[in-house]
């Protein structure tokens, strides 16, 4: 087996303004970590931002993997919409019923929003999100934080020869179980009504466990919680390996950890990002609303894109899960 070059992420850099790139000089980005992680301030978000304070922002987002705006206490749902629109096409959970708006879906403590363990965004369908926008509504008064980790600068860290296996690997997602924690007094029948949502449709998708990203050309990472096994190993095999790769997406040095205020807002790149959102608050009231972008089916190193193996027909479009989506391309 030959091991496949690596593919080094793009370094971000200090603290920056930029002024070239938006009509506000105001507009600036400060690092909060070496491979992960900023701050935007300057901007007011919403459906009427300028053009090239999007553009500004979306650069930050590819670079940066996430970046945090304090203060945007006047979105609401529409705004939040209108604000996603502008990096691309607003889609709704695959199965999750949105909330107030069309698209935002409410992840609250009281109601299984306590997704405590390391995951990507809806990887069980074909088509991950591109980004994810993220609105605190609600916040405890002390925890609750929420982590991200930069996946592909876990894959760059990976030692040659483990590179080269995640490079010809494909792994099974799922919905099949939910991955979000109701709190310890929930009831059963409680619990089962959430799961029975989450997965009203089973979705099975299998996608390499190394992506290339369309926009940038990293390769990462693609796993997570929502992987049920790699493509001809044993359960026991995939779950070591499994564990190994996570490991290094896991590791201190990729993360970056956000202490939440209600009006501030998260952006990710979904496609080379894990999130944790920990589980620490006790009862208190947490409520976020997320918006996604939809994004595109991955393609792995050997140009093979993800296929979705279940269900064979779809209730609604998106998350590449239309006409065609379930034959490799």
């Amino acid at each position: 087996m030959t091991s496949a070059p690596a593919v080094e992420p793009a370094s971000p850099s200090p603290s920056r303004s930029y002024a070239s790139a938006s009509t506000d000089p105001a507009v600036t980005v400060r690092r909060l970590g070496g491979r992960i992680g900023a701050v935007i301030s300057g901007v007011r978000l919403g459906g009427g931002l300028d053009p090239a304070v999007v553009s500004a922002v979306r650069a930050a987002v590819l670079e940066h993997k996430v970046v945090f705006f304090r203060d945007q206490d006047h979105l609401d749902e529409a705004g939040h919409e209108a604000f996603g629109r502008l990096l691309g096409t607003p889609v709704a959970h695959p199965t999750v019923p949105s909330a107030d708006g069309r698209y935002a879906l409410g992840i609250d403590s009281g109601h299984g929003g306590r997704a405590n363990q390391w995951h990507t965004d809806v990887t069980f369908v074909p088509a991950c999100p591109a980004f994810s926008i993220l609105r605190a509504v609600t916040v405890p008064p002390y925890g609750g934080n929420t982590l991200w980790s930069n996946t592909a600068a876990a894959y760059t860290g990976l030692p040659t020869p483990l590179r080269a296996l995640a490079d010809s690997l494909r792994a099974v997602h799922s919905n099949d179980y939910d991955y979000a924690a109701l709190r310890p007094s929930a009831r059963p029948e409680e619990f089962a009504q959430h799961r029975e949502v989450f997965t009203s449709t089973k979705f099975r998708t299998e996608h390499p466990v190394v992506r290339v990203h369309p926009e940038t050309g990293e390769r990462s990472l693609l796993l997570g919680s929502f992987v049920q096994r790699i493509e001809g190993l044993t359960g026991r095999d995939s779950r070591v390996l499994t564990e190994l790769f996570q490991s290094h997406i896991e590791r201190p040095e990729n993360t970056v950890r956000w202490r939440w205020r209600t009006g501030d807002i998260a952006i990710w790149d979904n496609r080379a990002t894990q999130h944790y959102g920990v589980d620490d608050s006790d009862d208190h009231d947490r409520s976020l609303r997320r918006v996604t972008v939809d994004g595109d089916i991955p393609v792995g190193t050997d140009g093979r894109r993800s296929v979705l193996l279940s269900p064979d027909e779809v209730p609604a479009p998106g998350f590449g899960i239309a006409s065609g989506a379930s034959t490799a391309a």
